[in-house]
């Protein structure tokens, strides 16, 4: 994967903002950003670290935190996918969680996880149940360790093989840019191997931060 230059990500401004001029600098400040987030990810053991450098370099002063919101009644039982990346049998309990990781206002990603209540201690799944810590935030003790299954890319605003040949002109309106903008699949497991949860992690719009023209 190439990561282009920090320079374009340090021409952004201060806030993302909800309509992008489509032109080349747009588009390959863009493209910097999701990549350079899908690096710091896959290069990282936790994600809600990763989210909250996000925050405190452009969420909102006095040491915002990022926050789980819990999304209700949208629970998903595991299928055999999710208990085998878990190593589980169909008897196993596994606890489902979806939450939306939030800097402010802002939401971040929005997170399905599959866990399993019987590795974590009871202090911890009371947390989770109770609480809007998220989940990598109340785990931190077990000192896991993530491996991510598949990472895609949900938005392309540079086309494939765009490397060496002349950037797309400009657009007369705005860059069309999804709410969905890049998607992880990942376990964590202790440091011995054991596996304790599966999240699909699916990051927004509300990360890109808008060029200066």
């Amino acid at each position: 994967m190439r990561v282009l230059p920090l320079l374009l990500v340090l021409l952004a401004g201060p806030a993302a903002a909800a309509d992008w001029p489509d032109t080349p600098l747009a588009r390959l400040s863009a493209q910097a950003q999701v990549q350079g987030l899908n690096a710091e990810l896959l290069s990282r053991d936790s994600a809600t670290a990763t989210l909250q450098r996000w925050c405190d370099a452009h969420g909102p002063g006095g040491g915002a935190r990022i926050v789980a919101r819990r999304i209700t009644g949208a629970d998903k039982t595991p299928g055999e996918a999710e208990r085998r990346d878990l190593k589980v049998t169909a008897e196993a309990p596994v606890a489902y969680r979806r939450v939306e990781l939030a800097c402010g206002d802002k939401v971040l990603s929005e997170a399905d996880n599959w866990y399993l209540p019987a590795r974590l201690t009871p202090a911890m799944n009371t947390a989770l149940n109770t609480t809007q810590t998220p989940f990598g935030v109340v785990v931190r003790p077990l000192d896991f360790r993530r491996r991510t299954l598949a990472a895609e890319a949900l938005f392309q605003p540079l086309p494939a093989g765009w490397e060496g040949r002349p950037l797309p002109a400009a657009g007369p309106g705005t860059l069309a840019v999804p709410h969905e903008i890049l998607r992880h699949r990942a376990v964590l497991a202790t440091p011995d191997g054991t596996p304790f949860s599966l999240v699909v992690e699916t990051y927004t719009d509300a990360t890109l931060i808008e060029p200066r023209s």
